[in-house]
C-alpha cells in the first residue's frame, strides 16, 4: 500500500508514478495520457489500430515516458500484454484509467440487436472489470492504486438513440461503486461523467450544429478532452486521496436543465 493513496496530499503531481490507460489514441484517453505525463507520469497507452498509437506515443514524448500496446480492449490476451509490458517496461503500475467505449448502434434500445447490445456491455463494463482485476494482481494489491473510469452523463439519464450506451455506462458508474467497496483501503476507483466532449467518438452528436447544441449548456460550449483530463489526473493524484467510490459529473451545467 503506497502512503500517498491513503494520507491526505497538497500535490497533484505524479512523478515516478505509472498508468495504464486504454483507448488512447486519440480523442480523451489521448488528452488524459497527456495530462498524466505532464504531471509526471509515464503512461501505457492502448488502441486497436497499431499506426494511430505509434503516433500517440511520440505525441507523448516517445520511449522514455510511453509506450502503446495495440489490441481490442476486451481481448484478455491483449489485456494481459499491456499489464506485463507495462510492468517491465517501468517497473510498476500505479494508476489504470478505463477509457475506451464503444456505441455502434443509434436508435430505439427495444430495436438493439442482441449481439450489438453484448458487445456494447462487453467493451464497456466487463471489459473496465477484466483490467481492474489484472492490475489488481499485477501490481495494485499489494502496492496500492488508483482507478478512474470514464463513463458519460448517458449513464444517469435517459438518453434517447444512445439507450444501450447509456445502460452501459450506468453499469459502469454502478461498477465503479462496487470495486471501489472491494478494493478499499489500498486502491481507489472513481469514475467521471463527461456530457458532449468534441471528439470524432462524439461526431455525430454535434456535426454541423455545434452553436444549437453548446447553447442548451450554462457554460455555452462543448466539452473537450483536456477537460476530462485535468479531472481525471485529479482523481488519481494524492489531492483527491479521500475519495473513492465517486463520480464526477463534467457536464457544462448541461444536466442542470435535464439535456444531454
Amino acid at each position: 500500500m503506497t502512503s500517498s493513496e491513503q494520507t491526505p496530499s497538497g500535490e497533484n503531481s505524479l512523478k515516478g508514478r505509472v498508468a495504464i490507460v486504454t483507448g488512447a489514441s486519440r480523442g480523451i484517453g489521448l488528452g488524459v495520457a497527456r495530462s498524466l505525463v505532464e504531471a509526471g507520469a509515464r503512461v501505457c497507452v492502448t488502441a486497436r489500430k497499431p499506426e494511430p498509437l505509434a503516433e500517440a506515443v511520440e505525441e507523448l514524448g516517445g520511449g522514455a515516458v510511453a509506450i502503446g500496446v495495440p489490441g481490442k480492449a476486451d481481448d484478455p490476451e491483449h489485456q494481459d500484454e499491456a499489464v506485463a509490458r507495462t510492468v517491465e517496461t517501468f517497473g510498476r503500475v500505479d494508476h489504470l484509467v478505463n477509457n475506451t467505449g464503444i456505441n455502434p448502434t443509434y436508435g430505439p434500445i427495444l430495436d438493439t440487436d442482441t449481439d450489438a447490445a453484448a458487445k456494447i456491455l462487453g467493451v464497456n463494463v466487463l471489459s473496465p472489470l477484466s483490467w481492474t482485476r489484472k492490475v489488481r494482481d499485477a501490481w495494485m494489491g499489494e502496492h496500492g492504486g488508483s482507478i478512474v473510469n470514464v463513463a458519460s452523463i448517458a449513464g444517469l439519464r435517459t438518453s434517447p438513440g444512445i439507450g444501450m450506451y447509456g445502460v452501459s455506462k450506468a453499469a459502469l458508474i454502478r461498477l465503479t461503486t462496487e470495486l471501489a467497496h472491494e478494493l478499499a483501503p489500498s486502491i481507489r476507483v472513481n469514475a467521471v461523467a463527461p456530457a458532449v466532449v468534441k471528439t470524432q467518438f462524439a461526431t455525430a452528436l454535434y456535426a454541423d450544429r455545434e452553436e444549437e447544441v453548446a447553447s442548451a449548456y450554462p457554460l455555452k460550449r462543448l466539452g473537450v478532452p483536456e477537460d476530462v483530463a485535468g479531472a481525471v489526473s485529479f482523481l488519481l493524484s494524492g489531492q483527491a486521496g479521500w475519495i473513492t467510490g465517486q463520480t464526477l459529473v463534467l457536464d457544462g451545467g448541461v444536466t442542470l436543465g435535464g439535456g444531454l
